[in-house]
């Protein structure tokens, strides 16, 4: 068993589950697709010096998926060995659209609303699950 890491060896990152009702009264959430992995998953980065995490999360989320959000509920925070090896710590926000539609853009090709049960088979990492279940909490209200 390894020992956890200390967070001055920890990457720092943040991110959000944007998030609205459709017309029909269903979640939906916003995805955003990165060619580099080929993967889908939330909007999230590194936090950048000086940045506090949330931030960073607001950043992100306007930069990967061109979207400016107002800040929700603090969501779970998910641990993981990122690609290189190093241990990363997320924070994620419930967050909601204050303008912007969903566009790809600084390492990702496509952002889109999906319906939450799709996000939930559509998300490439089980991590990431997770995040979008403690959603409709947050939100008040089951998807």
């Amino acid at each position: 068993m390894s020992a956890d890491p200390s967070t001055a060896d920890m990457v720092r990152a943040a991110g959000g589950v944007v998030w609205r009702r459709a017309h029909d009264g269903a979640m939906e959430v916003v995805l955003v697709h990165r060619p580099r992995y080929d993967d889908w998953s939330l909007p999230k980065g590194k936090v950048d010096p000086g940045e506090t995490d949330e931030q960073a999360a607001l950043r992100e989320v306007r930069e990967e998926a061109s979207i400016n959000a107002d800040l929700g509920a603090e969501l779970p925070t998910t641990t993981y060995l990122d690609r290189s090896g190093k241990h990363k710590r997320v924070r994620y926000w419930a967050m909601t659209a204050a303008g912007g539609d969903p566009a790809g853009d600084n390492e990702v090709d496509q952002a889109a609303w999906v319906p939450l049960d799709e996000a939930r088979s559509r998300l490439s990492y089980e991590r990431d699950v997770a995040v979008l279940d403690a959603l409709a909490d947050a939100a008040g209200g089951s998807a």
